[in-house]
């Protein structure tokens, strides 16, 4: 098994914010990320493709095709977006790294042939990063 990962980038606004909790709460809880006016990050992500090369091609995948389901998927869909206004997908989910992970990796699988792995890496600060496999 081989993989190939393809980076790419997006900047977003979003807050953190649970409903069900008190002001307090999602303010002690949160931090800083809870902020009512939103606060942005510089997301950088990694899609990672394994599988077997095509003895044909010796490509795994054809890493122009990925990289334009990747811009049309994520990047034209949460780029300079707030995720808690301006998208369907966080309306009622909290947009943690968690869960951006976890939709960004929804929303590719029905794009990338499932004979091949995925994963998703996404890094929401230099440091901090989280990685979601299905």
């Amino acid at each position: 098994m081989i993989s190939v990962t393809r980076k790419s980038h997006f900047n977003a606004a979003h807050r953190l914010n649970n409903p069900r909790w008190t002001k307090q709460k999602n303010k002690d809880f949160f931090g800083l990320c809870n902020n009512e006016n939103y606060h942005g990050h510089n997301y950088e992500l990694d899609v990672t493709v394994s599988g077997e090369v095509d003895k044909e091609s010796g490509y795994l995948i054809d890493m122009k095709e990925l990289s334009n389901i990747i811009e049309s998927e994520v990047e034209s869909r949460f780029d300079h977006k707030n995720l808690n206004l301006d998208t369907d997908e966080f309306k009622e989910l909290n947009p943690t790294a968690e869960n951006i992970s976890m939709v960004i990796w929804n929303i590719l699988r029905k794009r990338i042939p499932k004979k091949f792995k995925l994963s998703v890496r996404l890094f929401e600060t230099p440091r901090n990063f989280v990685e979601y496999s299905g």
